[in-house]
């Protein structure tokens, strides 16, 4: 089952929990605006190459639309939409005042130059610059795109409307970024397993961690569980995978990636497939990298206790229903991984004021949203008899569906 179909599904599901009316379902499923455009530059030899850029504006009754630009080989409309449609549910569940939105280009940003990166972001600003704005829809950074991708938005926007700030988050720290926002995403993953661990009477002192990516949210997951005395026992990303049943020294592993370019060669862990990491013996796994990697073929031999899903996506309806009858109890990805949208949102609501928080404010405010946002979705467990996944979705929806009514929405 693909992103937007199941998407779909986990939305329906809510929506004949929360019983919502059939035409009100339909709207908040309908996108708001779908926006293709192709994006044309001369690469550094001058030859023309045509790229086609993608932009899904799902729901505003909550506030400006919200999310990612990835550049990956493999993005489509499906994809693009089933993640605007989860940011919607992802910025109503912990509450902050946005809706959801996603784009992308399909590229393969490995085999661009810095230049061509840089040309091509500033032509699909240009295609897209009447339709984003500081209150209609705020891009971020992805997949394959980062503080410097969010520089030339920035740039290429303000040419157009003077300068603003507040039209993307993600970006460098001297253009207005946040203080903690590169960390977000990771601190927020932590912050939800120590709520989740907590419920069961647990904590991350000592608990094993197998984590599967080790990019931005991985990594930083990764340091600030070692940090808090977690044993993180395996590792992978594509470059290989590694492993050590006493803990790995992420502080090491870190520094040996960034010396070196890959996982492979640490000595202070031993080398694995990494395709076992998501099977391997652990308490909690965290899958931080690419959608759909749990799914019916391997979900029977998952023995972590739970699931911390840090990337979007990434356990299949199939696999839920395997995981749920083996007991393992799963963390939705529109709950766990919120960490990066809500300190986006801090460093909007910072743009907008002209006033920069001190990194322990953005980490305080980050701390508290989480843990209120557990509290809620534990609430609308225990109202629908549900598990996590359809407590955190009954919530999203249930705020969005109610944004809509209050509106003036009419059947």
């Amino acid at each position: 089952m693909n992103a937007l179909a199941a998407t779909n599904r986990n939305f329906r599901l809510a929506s004949r929990i929360l019983n919502l009316d059939s035409k009100l379902e339909k709207s908040l499923l309908i996108p708001f605006r779908e926006i293709k455009v192709e994006c044309t530059i001369p690469k550094d030899d001058g030859e023309l190459v045509s790229f086609v850029g993608f932009r899904v504006q799902h729901d505003n009754a909550r506030g400006p639309m919200k999310g990612g630009i990835r550049y990956h080989p493999e993005v489509d409309p499906d994809e693009v939409n089933a993640l605007a449609q989860l940011m919607t549910w992802k910025t109503a569940v912990v509450d902050i005042p946005y809706g959801g939105a996603k784009g992308g280009i399909g590229c393969s940003p490995r085999d661009l130059s810095n230049s061509e990166l840089e040309r091509l972001t500033r032509v699909f600003t240009q295609k897209i610059h009447d339709l984003i704005g500081v209150q209609t829809d705020v891009p971020a950074p992805d997949m394959g795109t980062n503080a410097q991708t969010m520089a030339w938005i920035l740039d290429e926007y303000s040419k157009f409307h003077g300068h603003s700030p507040a039209i993307v988050t993600g970006k460098p720290i001297d253009l207005g970024g946040s203080l903690g926002r590169d960390a977000a995403t990771g601190r927020g993953v932590v912050y939800a397993t120590q709520a989740l661990l907590a419920e069961h009477g647990k904590s991350i002192e000592d608990t094993k961690f197998a984590i599967q990516g080790f990019g931005n949210v991985g990594s930083w997951a990764a340091r600030l569980i070692h940090e808090r005395f977690g044993k993180v026992v395996a590792v992978s990303d594509i470059t290989g995978a590694v492993t050590n049943p006493d803990g790995i020294d992420i502080p090491a592993l870190q520094w040996h990636k960034e010396e070196t370019g890959s996982l492979k060669n640490f000595s202070g862990a031993d080398a694995m497939n990494a395709e076992d990491l998501l099977v391997h013996d652990c308490d909690v796994l965290i899958p931080c990298a690419l959608g759909g990697v749990l799914n019916r073929e391997n979900a029977g031999d998952v023995r972590a206790k739970f699931i911390i899903e840090a990337a979007n996506h990434p356990t299949d309806p199939e696999a839920d229903e395997i995981l749920s009858k083996k007991g393992v109890i799963v963390l939705p990805d529109i709950y766990a991984n919120a960490g990066g949208v809500t300190v986006s949102y801090f460093e909007w609501v910072q743009n907008i004021q002209g006033f920069a928080w001190a990194e322990e404010q953005v980490n305080k405010e980050l701390k508290r949203y989480m843990k209120r946002a557990f509290l809620n979705m534990k609430s609308m467990c225990q109202t629908h008899n549900c598990d996590l996944r359809m407590g955190a979705f009954t919530l999203g929806v249930n705020r969005v569906a109610r944004a809509t009514m209050l509106r003036g929405w009419e059947a």
